[in-house]
């Protein structure tokens, strides 16, 4: 079902900072930040040849990376992404099978352009999922 990693997100409290790092310390190629309000997320995404990084600082304090950074003050890992063919699909096989779905089960528009769902991390070894549309 699952298809390729699409993305490894990273919580960071300075966004600028966290990209200069990867931009100048590492020579990555970044992306323009981008304000996601309805995820409450700012996020850079760092280009590699086989997948990107994703930076996400908080976008005000109801922001659930606002919460993630109130437990982990260093930021750290937040979760990772994974590319499906048919996200309605997936999202019925996860359920019929026990997995959790966040929110209100129906998918959002993430960074991409695309339609997202997040995965309980409890149903997946402590990793928060994120399921991407291809």
């Amino acid at each position: 079902m699952i298809g390729r990693l699409n993305h490894v997100a990273i919580a960071v409290r300075d966004l600028a900072a966290a990209t200069a790092v990867y931009r100048d310390t590492l020579g990555a190629r970044v992306s323009q930040p981008l304000a996601l309000q309805e995820h409450g997320v700012t996020v850079v995404f760092i280009e590699l040849p086989n997948t990107k990084i994703e930076l996400l600082e908080p976008l005000g304090e109801a922001s659930p990376i606002a919460r993630f950074l109130d437990k982990n003050p260093d930021g750290g890992m937040h979760h990772i992404c994974y590319e499906v063919e048919d996200i309605l699909a997936a999202r019925d096989r996860l359920k019929r099978e026990g997995a959790r779905v966040l929110g209100d089960g129906e998918p959002k528009i993430g960074a991409h352009g695309k339609p997202v769902l997040f995965l309980h991390p409890k149903d997946f070894s402590g990793t928060l999922v994120e399921l991407e549309q291809v």
